[in-house]
This record gives structure tokens, sequence and C-alpha cells, in this order.
């Protein structure tokens, strides 16, 4: 959706909560909110949860003659260049950006941000050497990395990623650190409860499927499905995350 999903949010809030109008909301939806509390909508309470699809970490690339080809010797690589390196991602306000401020954050590192208009662009200009590191969608960067066109330090996920059993966590050189991706279903607030559980219902039932599972999983992802007040609690924490990030942080859309 344009602007971020802004536009098919405010759409879906506002429609009626007959369940004839989602949104195929993701982690942007929470993020927005976080950054600019001046949208036409709260991202939980204006809306009904139905259910989480997936959740995925990010992966921390760097270009292949970048120095660091360790997750410790990338931390403590840009910590002796401090202020003077810099990271890409697929636009301000975008995962990969608030992953960057995150790692930031969590570390004392200074690192300058260059926003790109899409994850695309942003890898192209990393194999070009024209920045320093990247926190990539895995469905963009996996690809490049089995290629040796970037160099795959570490997933945002807490644990390692089945599918990628040799990369590692970025919490296992800075605790706690943790950037989920992810993706779900949610209507206009008001829906009726048996309108909620049939398409609760319909939907983990597709995503149980074998060949979806496998589909998934082979994107780095991870099937969720859970129930809609999971998925509610689920949002309202990843908005108070972001929201505290920004505040502490400064991140902002300019």
């Amino acid at each position: 959706a344009s602007a971020s999903g802004v536009i098919a949010g405010e759409l879906t809030a506002k429609a009626p909560p007959d369940g004839y109008t989602l949104l195929l909301a993701y982690h942007q939806h929470t993020i927005n909110a976080a950054l600019n509390p001046n949208l036409p909508y709260h991202p939980v309470n204006d809306f009904t949860p139905i259910t989480q699809l997936t959740r995925a970490g990010l992966l921390l690339i760097v270009n292949p003659a970048s120095p660091p080809k360790t997750l410790q010797e990338f931390v403590a690589w840009t910590k002796s260049r401090s202020g003077e390196l810099n990271y890409g991602s697929a636009g301000l306000g975008s995962g990969g950006h608030l992953a960057g401020e995150l790692y930031k954050h969590m570390t004392g590192v200074k690192a300058q941000h260059i926003p790109y208009k899409g994850t695309g662009p942003a890898i192209v200009d990393l194999m070009a050497g024209r920045y320093d590191f990247n926190f990539a969608g895995l469905a963009g960067a996996v690809p490049q990395m089995r290629a040796g066109k970037v160099r795959g330090l570490a997933v945002t996920t807490p644990q390692r990623v089945p599918s990628l059993p040799d990369i590692p966590a970025v919490a296992e050189a800075v605790p706690g650190y943790e950037v989920i991706g992810w993706y779900g279903v949610i209507g206009p607030a008001g829906m009726p409860q048996p309108i909620v559980t049939r398409l609760h219902d319909a939907l983990v039932r597709v995503l149980a499927m074998p060949d979806v599972r496998e589909r998934i999983v082979n994107d780095g992802a991870e099937p969720v499905g859970n129930e809609p007040q999971a998925f509610r609690d689920f949002m309202a924490s990843d908005l108070d995350k972001w929201a505290k990030l920004v505040k502490e942080s400064g991140a902002k859309l300019d």
C-alpha cells in the first residue's frame, strides 16, 4: 500500500465491520504509529485482529570486501569506527531503519542512516560498496548472500533461523537485541465474533497446509496462526517497543 500502508490502514479502519474489508498488515503498521503520532487511526484500538500469519527476522549484510567476516568482528569494527560508517535501509521508518537505530542504541555505536526507495536499490548500492551495512529482509537478502554478492553476518530473530543454521543471531553478541518482521490480517474495529472466528479458522487452515508451511519456512519465516487476542497483544507490545526506541533514540521520518 502507498504511504507505507497508511492509506490502506485508514480505509480499513473506516470501513464497515462486515468482514468484507480486511488489511494484510505488516510490521510497518506499528512502526508507522511509533514514528508518527498524527496517524488518522490507532494501529491496535481501531482494528479487529484476525490472526498473525508469519514472523521473520532481518539479515545483517555487508559487502563481501568489507573487513568483518563474523558477527563479533562486525561489532568490534562498528565500535572502532563509530561515527565513520553508514548504513542503508529500504526507506525512512522501514524495519531496516529501526533495526539500525536499535543496534546503535544498544551498542553506543554512531552511524549515519541512508534511506533508499526499496530493498532492491539499497542492496544494489551495498554490493557496489557505496555504504557499509544493511539490515535487510530475508527474502531479498538471502539470494544475494547465496550468490556471494553480499556477506550475511547475523539474523535479528532472538535465535538462529532453521533455514540458515550457520548464521548467528545478533543477540549472541548484543544480548536482548531482537527485530521481528511480521504479517497478519486485521479488519475494522467492531467486527462480529462469528465473522472473526470464521476468517481466523480459514486462515489457520491455510497456514497448516504442508506446501504453504514449506514455502514460508524456505523464505526464512515462521508460520504463526495465533488467536485474535494473542495477535492484539503482540501488536500492542510491538508498538510499545518501537515507540520507546523512537523516544530514546530520536529516530525521525526526516
